[in-house]
């Protein structure tokens, strides 16, 4: 396993086990998320990869292994630690997960009714609208109903709720799938700029190899029931597992390649 030290992780998890059965899709898995970065996380069918979110999240019991987020154990049964994850964490599921009886500003005030009751409606709808705006949507798909947008559409609302209570952690999982290449493109500038403006920690679940090129810092890649790598893409793409080599260094991962080298040769480099 090639891995990075873990300073100023605001994830960290050791040993984790998850079973189904006598399926066994974890087995001492351990894996370090730091602060301000985006992760992106691959690896083939049946890997686990939503199951790891999922167990990070408390959405699902490990069978064994420790779990902290921002300083707190997931698996407690603490309500102060309970409440602190889900109120510092913003998630966009794969298919968007909106209600679909509530309008798109609806949704976004979902996570501010439960975490915050005391906030009067006029200003719930008004945070609901600005982050409806920052997820890149029009004003007035605060009131359409998620059946009539876009998938792409569905996928920002979806985000805008993930940002609602302002959460210094996001997940998403699988934030292309089904959208076109010009779609998917604008998500992934779309991410990397909120991300650099909001000091977010990205965790991105993605088959995308051009989402992996555009804006992820470090891989983590899930292969034989743990993470067997977790480093820059350079170093990923190096490291001697067939999975690896077939995935990284087939005809679509050079296309992604060619097309990052492209990119960064058009955009003006920036002192940060």
């Amino acid at each position: 396993m090639i891995s990075e030290a873990d300073d100023g992780a605001v994830i960290s998890i050791r040993g984790l086990v998850n079973r189904f059965g006598e399926q066994t899709v974890h087995e001492d898995l351990d894996l370090d998320v730091r602060r301000g970065e985006i992760l992106g996380v691959v690896g083939g069918s049946g890997t686990g990869k939503s199951v790891l979110m999922r167990s990070i999240l408390g959405l699902r019991i490990p069978n064994a292994g420790q779990i902290s987020v921002l300083g707190m154990d997931a698996r407690s049964d603490s309500a102060r630690a309970r409440q602190h994850i889900e109120r510092n964490t913003g998630v966009l599921f794969q298919d968007g997960a909106l209600f679909s009886s509530l309008t798109v500003g609806e949704n976004v005030q979902v996570p501010l009714k439960e975490h915050h009751p005391e906030l009067p409606d006029s200003w719930r709808y008004e945070l609901a609208l600005l982050k409806v705006k920052l997820a890149g949507l029009p004003a007035d798909a605060i009131n359409k109903l998620p059946s009539q947008l876009s998938g792409g559409m569905r996928k920002r609302a979806g985000l805008a709720r993930a940002l609602a209570l302002d959460p210094p952690l996001l997940f998403l999982d699988e934030p292309t799938a089904g959208l076109d290449p010009i779609g998917a493109a604008a998500f992934d500038r779309l991410i990397k700029t909120l991300q650099e403006a909001l000091g977010l920690t990205v965790f991105l679940i993605t088959h995308d190899l051009d989402t992996l090129y555009a804006i992820c810092d470090r891989v983590a890649v899930l292969a034989d029931r743990k993470v067997i790598a977790t480093a820059p893409l350079q170093e990923v793409e190096q490291f001697d597992h067939p999975w690896v080599q077939e995935y990284f260094h087939g005809p679509r991962a050079r296309a992604a390649r060619d097309g990052r080298q492209g990119y960064q040769q058009r955009t003006p480099q920036t002192a940060v």
